[in-house]
């Protein structure tokens, strides 16, 4: 198994409990990479322009990495290309930051070509700002006037530029696939509800449960990297429920745009369920909608949000009913649930369906005929049936959308 030395560097002004709750996330995204966590290393100071960390901390982190041996160093806080050379030669050990390990996680998890061009796209547009100063590391080993410095680098951003445009290319033509998969799937009368939150607040245990499907989820950060959709009936309307990649605090915009295909699911979506874990302290739960509402707030077209409080089988009622109302503002049209045991799941669908676009209802009848009947069963089909009467004439009441009524009332008039 790999092995790992977690660092944080604490903001001389950052909030203790805030700290702690930083240093477990990257635990977690360690262990979620298969890395031992062998020890934890903190500091609280402002950042050192040459090794983020004091000095003289850097050279404790040395002696460590001789005793424990670990395989990498991984750093919460960013660390520009320099620090990380600078640190990386004082301790004799792979040094990376908390998006690195992101990128790691991603990559191994991608299956997918679309989830591994994403990946690629994400990993190039870290490494472009610090293309330079990889240059100029490199040139440490070098003789003096290696290839000229200054065109080599020039050479070696654009060859990453020139990659990113492809793959960009690549990605748009995968998307208008999608879009137009997702805009047949409105025409034939289906309503886009998606998962979404916090990575690992069980969106995937909840999505299993919903469909009773078997979509891979564990107790883990980014479980879920590729989309997965399947038809839900809600309150007998047919809807298409995906999964979705979990947000993180702190993601960088280079993430966000390299997975902008992936979010599109949420973006476009008529209804989103915001998921959080209320096991959870209510500092945390905050702070965690807070950033999942930042990262869809600006790109949220007309979805409407119910935000489901998961695992209330590991939290009192009262204490449940305590941090909703504490939360209300961050969370719109609330429902607490519990994904291993469903209980909760007849409220969610009810609050889901009563959020859903808005359909008509209609009543008509024309003559008993075997077109009739196909149009009856096209009806049961594409609506929303609540009453049917067979005689001379058939008599029927039901629900749908503009287009399917529209095209139901002309069916039934050739009929009469």
């Amino acid at each position: 198994m790999k092995s790992a030395i977690l660092v944080k560097r604490n903001d001389p002004r950052s909030e203790d409990e805030k700290n702690m709750l930083q240093l477990n996330e990257l635990r977690e995204l360690a262990e979620a990479a298969g890395y031992e966590v062998m020890c934890e290393v903190t500091q609280t100071r402002h950042p050192d322009r040459k090794f983020h960390l004091g000095r003289g901390k850097v050279d404790e982190l040395a002696q460590m990495v001789v005793h424990l041996k670990p395989d990498k160093i991984i750093f919460h806080n960013p660390l520009s290309t320099m620090q990380i050379y600078n640190i990386s030669e004082i301790c004799r050990c792979e040094t990376i930051d908390k998006f690195q390990l992101i990128l790691e996680i991603f990559a191994t998890r991608a299956t997918t070509h679309r989830s591994k061009l994403q990946v690629e796209l994400a990993r190039l547009q870290y490494e472009l700002p610090r293309a330079k100063a990889v240059i100029s590391i490199l040139k440490k080993d070098e003789r003096p006037g290696f290839m000229g410095l200054g065109g080599y680098e020039d050479s070696y951003a654009q060859d990453i530029k020139n990659r990113m445009v492809r793959i960009r290319n690549e990605l748009e033509t995968i998307q208008k696939d999608n879009e137009s998969l997702r805009a047949h799937r409105h025409s034939k009368g289906f309503s886009l509800v998606v998962l979404a939150g916090y990575t690992n607040a069980g969106k995937s245990t909840l999505f299993n449960a919903l469909v009773d499907e078997n979509v891979e989820s564990k107790d883990m950060l980014f479980t879920t990297l590729l989309p997965t959709t399947r038809s839900l009936n809600v309150e007998g309307r047919d809807v298409l429920l995906t999964d979705t990649v979990g947000f993180i605090e702190d993601l960088p915009h280079w993430m966000v745009d390299a997975f902008r295909s992936t979010l599109d699911e949420i973006f476009l979506a008529d209804v989103v369920l915001l998921v959080v874990d209320s096991s959870e302290d209510l500092e945390n739960i905050r702070k965690k909608l807070l950033v999942c509402h930042e990262t869809m707030w600006d790109q949220l077209q007309d979805a409407a949000i119910v935000t489901v409080f998961n695992k209330i089988d590991l939290i009192e009622e009262d204490e449940l009913t305590e941090r909703m109302l504490s939360l209300g503002y961050l969370a719109p049209n609330p429902v607490a649930v519990s994904a291993k045991s469903g209980l909760g799941f007849d409220e969610l669908k009810a609050q889901i369906y009563d959020l859903l676009p808005k359909w008509e209802r209609i009543s008509l009848s024309f003559p008993m005929s075997e077109k009739a009947m196909s149009l009856v069963a096209w009806i049961f089909d594409e609506g929303l049936v609540h009453s049917i009467k067979y005689g001379n004439d058939i008599s029927i009441d039901f629900e749908a959308r503009d287009k399917i009524i529209n095209k139901a009332i002309s069916l039934a008039a050739e009929l009469s």
